[in-house]
């Protein structure tokens, strides 16, 4: 087994990473997980939360708001729907995140009136970024 495995991170804006990692935490929908080399492949969503990924030139943490995660024999991509690095977060960047999670669940209330599926999907995705600011403590 190798000791290192290609990792990327996209988003529609732009590339983030593209290196060798030993380890990477992700912050799955269904749990957060660790994907190191030699993983068995699968893919995952995201929910909001921070990315750690581990490799030989030391840790680089990534807020992400979603997406999905696929890890394979050659390593993992992870497609972000939005994604910064955790050192140039501030706080107008989580604001922005929270009026948009805000602004997806009163339109999933307005839509779905008599589907709670959609409206407690939103209203998840709402209290994750909350949540994600008092973990970075923003």
């Amino acid at each position: 087994m190798a000791d290192t495995m290609q990792f990327d991170l996209v988003s529609p804006e732009r590339s983030l990473a593209s290196f060798q990692v030993n380890a990477v935490q992700i912050p799955g929908a269904d749990g957060d997980m660790t994907a190191m080399p030699g993983h068995t492949p699968v893919i995952t969503t995201l929910r909001p939360g921070v990315l750690k990924a581990e490799g030989p030139d030391g840790a680089k943490e990534y807020v992400v708001s979603g997406g999905f995660a696929e890890i394979n024999a050659t390593g993992l991509s992870v497609l972000a729907e939005k994604a910064i690095p955790l050192n140039e977060m501030t706080r107008a960047h989580l604001d922005e995140l929270i009026a948009d999670a805000r602004a997806k669940h009163e339109s999933a209330k307005e839509t779905f009136k008599n589907e709670p599926g959609p409206v407690d999907d939103a209203a998840k995705l709402l209290a994750d970024m909350v949540a994600l600011g008092d973990h970075i403590a923003l």
